[in-house]
């Protein structure tokens, strides 16, 4: 997993993949052999530089598909074809600038703040309390249960920046509740599955962060561009839901099952009452932004702060021990490795470009899509499709940081904002971690359903939540209309804003 998605998936059991013995070494064969066949046309009399730009790409491709970590599989063929175009002075070059080049704008500071200030939230407990007021507040919903796992998955990927994490949690809390509730589990599946997706695009994003860095925009807009996405594509999953639990049946019944007793107003106005950091944190990251009092460093740090002040005064519910020392350990040392890996990320995705920009490659895919007489609708229609074949072998951030140094060039002759491309990419990312046969969100809950007290004696196969997947697909695809549609939905809160 990517530093990314893995943050606070704490104790989340490995999937045992066993691809067979002639499966797994065809498949190291063929990628080791396309290593080597690139690595030589490096170095070949006739190869031009757009043939070695191409060559380093598909080495990039090949060793992340072996596994490689994302960072390495970058930078070793980055500087293999700078050596072969300019010999071994740029690459001493290289080596010396673009480590400290690449991550020490003052911008990329913003993603330690919004780690530790998720990590210290998660580990002081202040998170525990969203998915039982979200269930309380939506019970009287057709397929509430589902619906208010869905809206707690939101909150929860907001403040962690955790796919991974936020449906390791719901997948033990939501799941055993739903099923006892009598909920078909393809839809108490669904609900989990889905749930953090739209979390992901509002702020503190750390992907939009991430894409901010590579493609060189201000992050605050870049934040702020995810806000409207992200509550249109909560309120559709949700209507999905409604839907699916007000008229679909399975073997005659409705795969809703029971609705839960009612839940008074006092009782949800007291589920209120553990939830308040969440929302209050985010106002103060987004409403600092958007109004010019801080800028996206800034209000990360006094985000990080808050919650540093939080973790010593928040009280566990049912009067249980706290332990804010121990809250705050684990949090660091959960911060420093998840920034350490995403950093390195950078430094990878400074080689790549530095070896696109001598290639000339970026500027040749632009050659190439003025050359097919591509529009703007085309050609996004184009990348949806590329990102769904590439989302089914690779997570959201190698995705992202493969393709979007090559498409910069394309999107500003195509006239393409890129604060909306950030929010489009992100979105496309992380249907990256949904989709077989990687699917790693599959991966994990199937690991987790083998435990009986969570599948209350049901057999839930992986196939089961692949099918799952395929249900929630077209509103995936609704989504994505939307955007290429309305462009503006990305782009009118950082246009009225004084963020930068």
């Amino acid at each position: 997993m990517s530093a990314v998605t893995t943050l606070l998936s704490i104790g989340v059991e490995k999937e045992p993949r066993e691809p067979g013995f002639i499966k797994g070494w065809l498949s190291f064969s063929i990628n080791t052999i396309a290593v080597i066949a690139s690595g030589g046309y490096m170095f070949l009399p006739s190869s031009d530089k757009i043939g070695i730009g191409i060559a380093g790409v598909v080495m990039m491709v090949a060793l992340l598909f072996m596994k490689f970590p994302a960072a390495m599989a970058m930078i070793l063929p980055s500087l293999l074809a700078m050596y072969a175009m300019r010999g071994w002075a740029i690459v001493e070059t290289s080596l010396m600038n673009v480590p400290i080049d690449s991550i020490s704008s003052w911008s990329l500071s913003v993603l330690p703040m919004f780690i530790v200030m998720g990590l210290l939230m998660w580990r002081s407990g202040m998170t525990e309390g969203v998915y039982k007021a979200a269930r309380q507040w939506f019970s009287w919903m057709p397929g509430g249960l589902a619906v208010g796992t869905n809206l707690a998955g939101t909150g929860l990927a907001t403040v962690s920046g955790s796919t991974a994490g936020v449906v390791y949690a719901l997948s033990r809390i939501g799941i055993p509740e739903m099923l006892k509730a009598g909920y078909d589990k393809r839809l108490a599946l669904g609900s989990v599955i889905v749930a953090s997706l739209p979390g992901q695009l509002i702020p503190p994003s750390i992907l939009l962060v991430l894409y901010a860095g590579i493609a060189e925009v201000p992050v605050g807009q870049q934040l702020l561009s995810g806000i409207l996405p992200g509550v249109v594509v909560a309120i559709m999953f949700t209507v999905m839901l409604v839907i699916m639990a007000s008229f679909f049946k399975m073997g005659g019944q409705k795969v809703a099952g029971k609705e839960t007793a009612p839940t008074s107003w006092s009782e949800r106005w007291r589920s209120l009452a553990r939830t308040w950091p969440l929302p209050i944190l985010a106002a103060i990251i987004i409403v600092g932004m958007f109004s010019g009092l801080f800028t996206a460093t800034e209000a990360g740090a006094f985000a990080a702060l808050c919650a540093l002040i939080l973790t010593f005064l928040w009280k566990p519910a049912g009067g249980g021990v706290s332990r804010p020392i121990t809250a705050v350990r684990k949090a660091s040392i959960g911060a420093v490795a998840n920034v350490g890996g995403i950093f390195f990320m950078l430094v990878g995705v400074e080689m790549l470009s530095r070896m696109m920009t001598l290639t000339g490659i970026g500027n040749g895919m632009a050659d190439l899509v003025a050359a097919w007489d591509l529009n703007r609708v085309e050609f996004l229609i184009v990348m949806t499709v590329v990102y769904l074949v590439l989302g089914a072998f690779m997570e959201s951030l190698p995705m992202m940081v493969l393709t979007v140094p090559l498409l910069i060039p394309t999107l500003e002759s195509l006239d393409i904002s890129l604060l909306w491309f950030g929010v489009f990419v992100v979105f496309m990312g992380e249907l990256a971690v949904l989709s077989p046969p990687v699917g790693m969100l599959a991966m994990i809950i199937h690991s987790i359903v083998k435990d009986p007290e969570v599948n209350q004696g049901q057999t839930i196969k992986l196939s089961d939540i692949f099918w799952t997947m395929l249900w929630f697909l077209p509103m995936a695809v609704l989504v994505v209309a939307v955007l290429i549609a309305w462009p503006d939905l990305a782009t009118i809160i950082p246009t009225m804003s004084n963020a930068g």
